[in-house]
């Protein structure tokens, strides 16, 4: 017994750590229930702005009739997606068909930021002459937050470093005039 106590003792220490990980990772709560503190994203803009009681049930069914007709877009440009890439190990599949599908995802892409400007042009025009200036604020800070993530990073690779030219198929570096 003396041997073995060194082992009972980890054993115990392990079940007990391991049943107080379960606990927290299955079972700690209802896994249904939101924060008490969550807002939907259009209560933030509604706030920042300071909506009385008319204007906040004017902005909510722009909210409502905004999001219904995003979603129906959405689903139409993820059909037309799927419908590009369920082709994609087609060997028949002709450009032409890849290119009116392209085409089709752009138009639907540009009614979709047509009706956000269009709602934040009605969101607008719900506010009065202080709430118009904090809203163009507003905007103009997402605006640039939202144009931050694009694009290639400042000073070029995160290394610093450019990739190795492509060789040709005998592993030899392309001679310059031959490359593109």
């Amino acid at each position: 017994m003396r041997k073995n106590l060194p082992l009972y003792i980890l054993l115990c220490f392990l079940i007990v750590v391991n049943a107080f990980f379960l606990y927290n990772y299955l079972g700690s709560g209802e896994k249904g229930q939101e924060p008490l503190d969550r807002k939907p994203p259009d209560a933030f803009l509604a706030d920042e702005l300071g909506f009385e009681d008319a204007q906040k049930q004017q902005f909510r069914a722009l909210s409502r009739e905004h999001r219904q007709h995003i979603r129906g877009i959405s689903d139409d440009i993820r059909a037309l997606k799927d419908a590009l890439f369920s082709g994609l190990s087609d060997a028949s599949l002709e450009s032409i068909n890849t290119d009116s599908i392209t085409t089709l995802i752009g138009k639907k892409e540009k009614q979709r930021e047509l009706l956000t400007f269009n709602y934040f042009n009605e969101v607008q025009e719900l506010c009065t002459a202080e709430q118009k200036e904090k809203f163009r604020k507003i905007i103009k800070d997402a605006l640039r937050r939202g144009m931050r993530g694009q694009g290639p990073p400042p000073g070029g690779r995160p290394d610093g470093n450019r990739p190795p030219p492509p060789r040709d198929r005998d592993g030899d570096r392309r001679p310059p005039e031959h490359q593109n």
